[in-house]
């Protein structure tokens, strides 16, 4: 659906180098990475809002890397809608179809669909300013799916609510997708998000695609030191690969060895994510290859979790519940054993 070549985009302060990505029809495609590391911009690229310094795009079979961004089939929806205040609901949504001159009859009738999927029929009198952050949010998507696009954009739609409404929305972007099948290119710097929408997810710093992948992949195994820190592995080691036959290896860092499984040898990275560490006052009995004994010399309060720091040495950062918290009666200097498989352990 979706091929971009080697994408070079200069806009001075910032450049945009060398993206590729291949997106199918109907995917829900997230775009992740911290402010400023060029999401938005591969984001418009793909809209032909910036002049591109090198590359190619195609759409549906079609190049459209110098066609007008009118003319390519794409609607985008930014965080602050860009509702038109003095227009209502109503008018906002088929405010594109009556540009291109559609028969009232298809206004009508698009206008009842895009009502019925979003919800909103009760909203249609109403202006923009009577609307809460949610249900404007509503309206941009109403309007932007209102022409049929062949690609919808949407450009951290949900960063700009509250923590209730983004929840809301987030199932309905879900459920419209599933509903509608529109190829969807989602931009966000909330990992989280990425999880609960993607079919897949490329990983976006200091202007370059780092790694693209399933939530899953990026999730469990990332495949730089960038993409591990971005999502929040925390557990991150430098090391070296050694002996074993096949994938059965160890990973020696700093004078301790973890059993790892992988098929990398020499200098690598290994990160572990804090949910898969077993935390325990004794010795845990299981399969799990890999135990330490550690004192506690830090608590980082989450909520309904808690980050222990573990110094074995070396540190550990572990996830417990705050169930757990209160009944192993946990604290900083409290001696715990740490426990946990070496499948875990994401050798790159």
């Amino acid at each position: 659906m979706i091929r971009v070549r080697d994408l070079w985009v200069d806009l001075g302060d910032f450049v945009l180098r060398g993206a590729n990505l291949d997106i199918s029809a109907g995917e829900y495609f997230v775009i992740l990475g911290p402010t400023g590391a060029g999401k938005t911009v591969l984001l418009e690229s793909m809209a032909g809002l910036y002049p591109l310094k090198r590359g190619r795009i195609w759409l549906g079979g079609q190049e459209v890397t110098g066609l007008q961004p009118e003319k390519r089939g794409i609607s985008i929806v930014y965080q602050d809608q860009m509702l038109f205040p003095h227009f209502k609901v109503r008018d906002n949504i088929t405010f594109g179809l009556k540009i291109r001159k559609s028969s009232p009859s298809e206004v009508e009738q698009t206008l009842v669909w895009l009502s019925e999927l979003l919800g909103i029929h009760q909203l249609l009198d109403r202006k923009p300013d009577t609307l809460s952050g949610g249900e404007k949010q509503k309206v941009a998507l109403a309007r932007a799916l209102s022409v049929r696009p062949r690609l919808l954009l949407l450009d951290e739609p949900l960063s700009a609510l509250d923590p209730g409404s983004r929840e809301v929305l987030q199932r309905e972007l879900r459920r419209i997708h599933e509903q509608y099948r529109v190829t969807t290119v989602h931009v966000t710097h909330d990992f989280e998000e990425a999880i609960a929408l993607a079919d897949r997810v490329a990983v976006i710093g200091d202007g370059a695609i780092q790694q693209i992948g399933t939530p899953e992949q990026i999730f469990r195994k990332p495949s730089s030191e960038f993409v591990a820190r971005f999502a929040m592995v925390r557990n991150i080691f430098r090391g070296e690969v050694r002996g074993g036959e096949g994938k059965d290896a160890l990973f020696e860092f700093d004078g301790t060895h973890l059993v790892v499984v992988t098929e990398h040898r020499g200098r690598c990275h290994a990160s572990l994510r804090p949910e898969d560490i077993i935390v325990s006052h004794a010795p845990f009995p299981s399969s799990a290859r890999n135990s330490f004994s550690g004192t506690i010399t830090g608590v980082s309060d989450k909520g309904s979790t808690l980050l222990l720091t573990v110094s074995a040495p070396p540190d550990f950062v572990c996830l417990v519940t705050r169930n757990s918290f209160d009944a192993m009666e946990l604290s900083v200097g409290k001696q715990i054993h740490i426990t946990f498989k070496a499948s875990a352990v994401n050798i790159f």
